[in-house]
């Protein structure tokens, strides 16, 4: 053996020689890492050929190998790692050659190249990657950010480090608009650093704060890392859990598992939000602690007010949080109750199928074993006891077509079941109070009777709801029912939005707080998946940045507001018609409201070219798609060359060498914390893209095929790496930062100042080490 080392060691050393060569030989990266493939592969091939490559494997023909497995050893975790006094046997790391090796690699590539990037499932999730990146470059330059900043400066800069506290939520804001690290460090470190050195404030605290919530958008939704580390999660814990059930004994994951093995992009999302908020807290108390303990070096700055008339506390308190509040709670406890929810009582021709046991019992005596393993005797007991009543019963009921008594029957218990207000219309009701109550606490001088007229129309749209709207009113006459009332509350709106538009608070943040709630909110919610969310972020951001140049040019925006509008209206026609008019009947409230929705289409396609023509006029939109052109092709062009990598390191042994080092730790938390700890290693010289398409594809088998919560373990590896993005000396984030600091702020104070972040970051990973729920709690409560 050469140097004493195994082959596949020293093959292993010379692909992470190559990869490191490449990257610091200053070509792009996206070339670099299918370059670096290449070339080991290379050289691999020169030493196993020269007979250097020694590889020592088990002698599976042995028979101490045979007592193991007659011991009831598993196959797959036998290797020299546990067992190294087995017999072994020399081979070389291409047992049938470079050539052979070389042919699969080529027709591998070709295949996955096919799968993964041209026409695999995993496109189309990819796709959401472009408009999140056209999302957030959009905002960047639009100048969106930099009113953000402005205004929350104004509203926390007279508390104690307000200043710093301020670019916390800055920074969350923009993670949830944006989701590209480097972007918001470089915006938040232009903006912000200057005006905080500017107020005293020491360059520690400063830097420390900006890289810090700079990284936020690695976790905060909508994240690119988790979008990219999803996609490739999900392959890998659908394959390792149906190997795991197979080596149990059972015959797939979901026998043994008694779910499914399946883990999606919306649902890591929702597994996000939890832990970047917690995240974004941590920074805001230790920005506000470290201000109370040092108030020379984080002192209260006061910036001016943001604009508006001056109002009491108690009117404060009264219209814009107790009233809103109780708002709220009233109609989720409405719901609660009975007294909001669907009235929708249509009926499938068909029956239910019966529910089945919670998991299968009929299986193999391993098989059972092993269930009773991994979910315990009570709960085997359980679905045992289950499964005897099901069969006592006459078995589980089939699905069938029902008669036209069992229809009868089914529609006369869901009348029986619908609440007096239904859901839609109460939301849209709590809109409008909202947006009343709003324009009276911004603005309580003001003239009340347009808001009372509007508060009017939200109580007679409720009381005509309850006493002559019922399930089986049709959308038009509900419509046609609820016409004046609507028409006094959005009267009433309209003049609480024209006095919230005059508040630079409201004016600022409004608008972007709605584009980030309208994108998550149809990811979170489960109504449409990342890719048509992103779509409609990136369009939303565009009507926006060309709203924004509109104003800044002295010109009217009312084309982009009627379109978004327009928007509204389509999407409401769409929930609450019928919109086909293929049918062999259509009723007459179909063709109007399909004209309506049509034409609202129309206009807001007309809307969305519109701004693209101002921002391109405005010399905006070609920067913009150029840079997003860039950002994507780099991240396709890194997929493709790192699968390249990952095959030269598949084709003499070493992705199944690591794995058999992981499988030699009895302990699943001992293998999950080294895996952490290479990823933190790692995180310091390779950029977030590279881990993911590089060494998670390795790794990933083991710490996706064993009892962990998927959505936890991708959670923590997004965290560990933007823990590894602040980590000095060679954290991504701090050399954004250091790229646009000035002068006066040296290296040290930037290693000095984000210290604390990562010891934050640190308390952040053990925080959710010890309570996984922080991550499965939001996917549990929210329905797929």
């Amino acid at each position: 053996m050469l140097f004493g080392l195994d082959g596949v060691e020293i093959g292993l050393i010379i692909v992470f020689l190559c990869l490191f060569g490449g990257i610091l030989s200053g070509f792009p990266v996206a070339f670099s890492i299918g370059g670096a493939g290449i070339i080991a592969f290379g050289i691999i091939a020169v030493l196993d050929s020269s007979g250097l490559l020694i590889h020592q494997a088990v002698d599976t023909s042995s028979a101490e190998y045979r007592a193991l497995l007659a011991e009831g050893v598993k196959q797959d975790t036998i290797s020299l790692f546990r067992y190294p006094d087995l017999p072994r046997y020399g081979e070389p790391v291409f047992p049938q050659g470079w050539e052979v090796a070389l042919d699969r690699n080529v027709s591998f590539i070709v295949n996955r190249l096919n799968e993964r990037v041209l026409a695999g499932q995993s496109i189309e999730t990819l796709l959401a990657v472009l408009m999140f990146v056209m999302m957030g470059i959009t905002l960047e330059r639009s100048k969106i950010a930099n009113d953000l900043l402005t205004t929350m400066a104004r509203v926390f800069g007279p508390l104690p480090g307000g200043l710093a506290v301020s670019v916390v939520v800055v920074g969350a804001f923009l993670a949830a608009s944006t989701g590209i690290v480097g972007a918001t460090v470089v915006t938040m470190g232009l903006l912000s650093l200057p005006t905080m050195l500017r107020n005293n404030y020491s360059p520690e605290i400063a830097t420390g704060v900006i890289a810090a919530s700079g990284t936020l958008g690695q976790i905060i939704p909508p994240s690119i890392v988790i979008v990219l580390l999803g996609t490739l999660a999900g392959d890998l814990y659908s394959v390792a859990q149906e190997k795991r059930a197979i080596e149990a004994g059972c015959t797939d994951a979901l026998t043994y598992l008694g779910e499914p093995a399946v883990v999606s992009v919306g649902t890591l999302f929702q597994a996000a939000l939890l832990p970047g908020i917690l995240l974004a807290l941590l920074y805001g108390l230790y920005a506000f602690g470290y201000a109370l303990l040092n108030p020379s070096k984080a002192p209260a700055v006061s910036l001016g007010g943001a604009g508006g008339e001056p109002t009491t506390r108690g009117e404060k308190f009264t219209w814009l949080i107790g009233l809103p509040v109780a708002l709220v709670a009233g109609v989720l406890l409405a719901g609660q109750v009975g007294l909001v929810g669907s009235q929708d009582i249509t009926v499938s021709s068909f029956s239910a199928r019966g529910e089945g046991a919670s998991l299968r019992t009929n299986v193999r005596p391993a098989c059972r074993e092993a269930m009773i393993e991994l979910h315990g005797q009570a709960a085997w007991d359980a679905a045992v006891a289950e499964q005897a009543e099901i069969d006592a019963s006459g078995g589980v009921l089939e699905s069938h077509e029902r008669t036209e008594e069992e229809m009868a029957e089914a529609i006369a218990a869901k009348m029986d079941a619908v609440a007096p207000v239904g859901t839609g219309v109460a939301i849209i009701f709590l809109l409008f109070a909202l947006v009343l109550a709003f324009g009276r606490g911004i603005a309580p001088s003001a003239d009340p009777r347009p808001l009372i007229l509007g508060a009017i129309g939200v109580l007679l749209g409720l009381v005509l709801d309850v006493l002559l709207i019922g399930p089986t009113t049709s959308a038009g006459a509900t419509t046609l029912l609820l016409l004046v009332p609507l028409g006094l509350a959005l009267y009433g709106a309209s003049h609480a939005a024209g006095r919230l538009a005059k508040n630079d608070l409201v004016a600022v943040v409004f608008p972007p707080l709605v584009l980030i709630i309208a994108v998550l909110g149809s990811i979170l919610g489960g109504i449409t998946n990342p890719t048509p969310a992103a779509a409609l972020g990136a369009g939303g951001a565009i009507m926006l940045a060309a709203y924004r140049k509109l104003k800044d040019d002295d010109r009217s925006g009312k084309i982009i507001i009627w379109a978004t509008l327009a928007i509204v209206v389509a999407i409401l026609l769409g929930v609450n018609f019928d919109l086909r008019i293929n049918l062999d009947e259509v009723a007459f409230e179909t063709w109007a409201a399909f004209l309506v929705a049509k034409a609202a289409y129309l206009f807001a396609l007309f809307g969305l070219l519109f701004s693209c023509w101002v921002l391109y006029s405005g010399g905006i939109l070609t920067p913009v798609v150029r840079e997003t052109a860039k950002v994507t092709s780099m991240v396709f062009t890194i997929l493709i060359g790192s699968q390249l990598l990952n095959l030269v390191v598949i084709s003499f042994g070493g992705e199944h060498y690591i794995q058999q080092f992981l499988r030699s730790f009895d302990s699943e938390f001992k293998v999950f914390l080294i895996v952490m700890l290479v990823l933190f290693v790692l995180g310091f010289v390779l950029d977030f893209l590279e881990i993911i398409y590089i060494v998670i594809p390795i790794v990933g088998p083991v710490i996706y095929g064993g009892s962990f919560d998927p959505k936890w373990v991708t959670i923590m590896i997004a965290v560990n790496l933007q823990t590894s993005f602040l980590t000095p000396p060679f954290g991504f984030a701090l050399f954004y930062l250091r790229g646009v600091a000035p002068k006066e702020v040296t290296t040290g104070h930037i290693y000095r100042g984000v210290a604390p972040f990562v010891l934050i970051q640190v308390v952040g990973l053990a925080i959710l080490w010890f309570f996984p729920a922080i991550v499965t709690i939001v996917p549990a409560l929210i329905p797929s």
